[in-house]
């Protein structure tokens, strides 16, 4: 079986890699960083310098399970791509909306997709999504991997991610693991 790999900004990391690790199809889901300045960026790093790093999560996929058009779909659907540099209350440009393509075929279905889903119906403002070419993934720190299912009672964890991870669960029960 080949495994593909896809690599999204949607926010802060801890509910996006809580969402995709609950999905039939992915392998894993891991959390880190990517189109920014300085190697191998430290989560400290990126949120107190300005390395332009995004919070991303990697992710691992059989496509004969689930489509790389499928997880830009859950991606659409799991965060407000019109918000420019924030997410809620999670500021900065650590937290814009994007994707980071792998190959020339990820390219053209990413602004595919874009098209698709910017037309008022998610959201009535344009999105401000990224489409950027990966250069580099670097793995954030072992403490924030399955950072949520470590830590639900944490005050952040309780308050913004469950809520986000139970919404994505109640509209997407046909494809969790």
């Amino acid at each position: 079986m080949a495994f593909e790999v896809a690599v999204l900004g949607a926010g802060c990391f801890w509910c996006v890699e809580g969402i995709y690790n609950s999905i039939n199809g992915v392998e894993k889901a891991i959390s880190g960083f990517a189109g920014g300045n300085v190697e191998n960026p430290t989560y400290r790093q990126v949120c107190d310098t300005d390395t332009n790093h995004a919070e991303v999560v990697e992710i691992t996929f059989d496509p004969t399970v689930l489509s790389y058009k499928d997880l830009l779909e859950i991606f659409w659907n799991i965060h407000n791509p019109t918000q420019l540099n924030r997410q809620g209350e999670d500021i900065g440009t650590q937290y814009r909306s994007s994707i980071f393509y792998t190959s020339e075929e990820q390219k053209i279905q990413a602004e595919e997709s874009f098209l698709q889903f910017d037309n008022g119906e998610l959201y009535e403002d344009k999105f401000v999504t990224t489409i950027e070419p990966l250069d580099k993934f670097w793995p954030a720190e072992d403490y924030h991997q399955g950072y949520y299912n470590e830590n639900p009672e944490t005050q952040y964890c309780s308050t913004v991610v469950g809520p986000k991870i139970a919404k994505f669960k109640s509209k997407f029960k046909q494809i969790l693991k």
